[in-house]
């Protein structure tokens, strides 16, 4: 059975940090496939950074080629109207009615999972890989989510990676190009010549 991970993110820019943790993704669940889906600008509203949903999936597309299991979908950015996880999940489904689907999300967004829509139907439909963050723990996990936390842990639905999201700033990355300054190296080379080909962050 083809494993299939999901890894969604403004990208803006996508950067090292978010390769290094589709890499782990893929690595630690084992997956065949990461598609890496930039979300759409927010609803009727104008990107703050003047940077497109295209450019952001363009910037995106550049740095995946470093990694043969990574793909790009636009299918966040091209969905009118508001965006849920639960829909992103019925597209890839439909798309691959026979594959096992995981979700890569930050612990931060985990303890949350009990606000999302439909999330209850959600992890029946996609397993959850989480990744660690210096301020989120899963000690701090609501009432709602005991019962299936304890579960998916069990029935291995749910699977903590080792990996830690790296604490990377895209507001940084973003003001050291307003600026002229050196983004560091964290940026993928052909990610920084597009950002300076089409004077992005400006």
């Amino acid at each position: 059975m083809k494993k299939i991970g999901l890894f969604g993110g403004t990208f803006n820019p996508f950067h090292n940090g978010h390769f290094a943790i589709a890499q782990a993704f893929a690595d630690e669940v084992g997956l065949d496939m990461v598609v890496l889906l930039p979300a759409g600008n927010p609803y009727h509203k104008e990107d703050p950074t003047g940077v497109s949903a295209q450019h952001r999936l363009e910037m995106t597309a550049l740095a995946a080629e470093a990694d043969e299991r990574f793909a790009v979908s636009d299918c966040d950015i091209v969905r009118e109207g508001k965006t849920y996880t639960f829909d992103t999940v019925q597209v890839f489904r439909q798309q691959f009615p026979s594959a096992e689907l995981w979700w890569l999300m930050g612990m931060d967004s985990l303890l949350q999972l009990h606000t999302w829509h439909k999330w209850q139907t959600l992890v029946k439909q996609v397993n959850i890989a989480v990744a660690a963050r210096q301020d989120s723990h899963l000690s701090q996990a609501p009432q709602a989510l005991h019962a299936w936390l304890g579960n998916a842990l069990q029935d291995g639905s749910l699977k903590l990676l080792q990996t830690p999201m790296y604490n990377i700033s895209s507001t940084e990355i973003r003001e050291a190009v307003c600026t002229g300054r050196d983004t560091g190296g964290v940026l993928d080379r052909k990610v920084e010549q597009y950002i300076r080909q089409h004077h992005l962050y400006r």
